[in-house]
């Protein structure tokens, strides 16, 4: 039977800090270099500097509207998990009703900004990224299935789609693409953590994978996904988005999660969940760096030797 956890009242006005935290700022960093990297790739040179911070601004504020909600929602579980106990919301530094009104100020200005100042496409795509995490995600299927992380992380996999679009007003097979690539990267990253913190989910009644397929099973699924994505990592090349380039960065780097994969798999490390989620973080940077690297200094096979071509040269 769980039990209830009575959040207390904030005993004084929260700070900048509480709100700063409310938005998860280290996801949505993260979330911004593949926004970024998505409009860099989806034009042929640099990108006006005005529709650059437009977009980010507006991509960063209906993301931390979003990541508020999950606060708000999660409130009660996170006052009973140690990753997650110190939380805003959960300590009652910020009250809920707090929450919600940062949460819908942050999010209608992020959307007016992306409507007004980028284009519609991006704001709407926005807007249902934001039911999507917000409310479907966070308030049902995190709650209702083990395969919470797979469904759920088309939601979180957008940015570069609302990167690209920002630039094209169109939605085309290279920004579907990158998100493909996030979509397949989403389980074994998050799953990895759900090892680590298994009796913490199994205590609050969350379905992860670890607690209701057992370890085994999650980590067979791990190396199963990273296989994946190591495969949908080559798909730029092979159908001539990138070059060299990035296909060496991409094998590479596949090389690499795939090894923490089987590491994982064989059970013989302790550290290897936490490990495994740290190179996670590392491979998505570092493979969407190397992409736009890839965009700008370009390197083919033509007729049996190498083609140079810088994009901005």
């Amino acid at each position: 039977m769980s039990e209830t956890v009575t959040l207390s009242r904030p005993a004084e006005r929260p700070g900048w800090r509480d709100f700063l935290e409310l938005c998860k700022p280290r996801v949505v960093l993260l979330m911004l270099l593949c926004a970024v990297v998505g409009m860099l790739l989806a034009s042929p040179g640099l990108i006006p500097l005005d529709l650059l911070v437009y977009t980010i601004a507006g991509i960063a504020l209906v993301a931390g509207s979003a990541a508020a909600i999950n606060h708000i929602a999660d409130a009660q579980i996170d006052a009973r998990m140690a990753r997650t106990q110190n939380r805003p919301i959960a300590t009652g530094r910020v009250s809920a009703w707090q929450g919600v009104t940062f949460s819908a100020i942050t999010g209608l200005v992020g959307l007016t900004i992306l409507y007004t100042l980028v284009n519609p496409l991006t704001a709407w795509l926005n807007l249902a990224s934001w039911v999507g995490y917000g409310l479907l995600y966070t308030l049902f299927l995190k709650r209702a299935t083990p395969q919470n992380i797979v469904i759920g992380g088309l939601f979180g996999a957008a940015p570069p789609l609302f990167g690209w679009t920002a630039v094209t007003n169109s939605i085309d097979p290279g920004g579907l693409l990158l998100v493909l690539i996030i979509f397949a990267w989403t389980p074994p990253h998050f799953w990895a953590l759900a090892l680590e913190r298994k009796e913490e989910y199994r205590e609050v009644n969350i379905p992860m994978l670890p607690v209701t397929h057992g370890d085994a099973y999650t980590r067979l699924h791990i190396l199963f996904y990273t296989l994946i994505l190591v495969a949908i990592s080559l798909m730029p090349f092979a159908i001539g988005m990138s070059g060299l380039i990035y296909l060496a960065g991409a094998l590479l780097l596949g090389a690499g999660f795939i090894y923490w994969a089987v590491v994982l798999l064989r059970n013989r490390n302790p550290a290897a969940p936490m490990e495994t989620f740290k190179y996670s973080i590392v491979y998505l940077m570092a493979l969407f760096m190397v992409l736009l690297l890839d965009h700008y200094v370009r390197i083919d096979l033509v007729g049996g030797g190498l083609s140079f071509t810088p994009l901005l040269g």
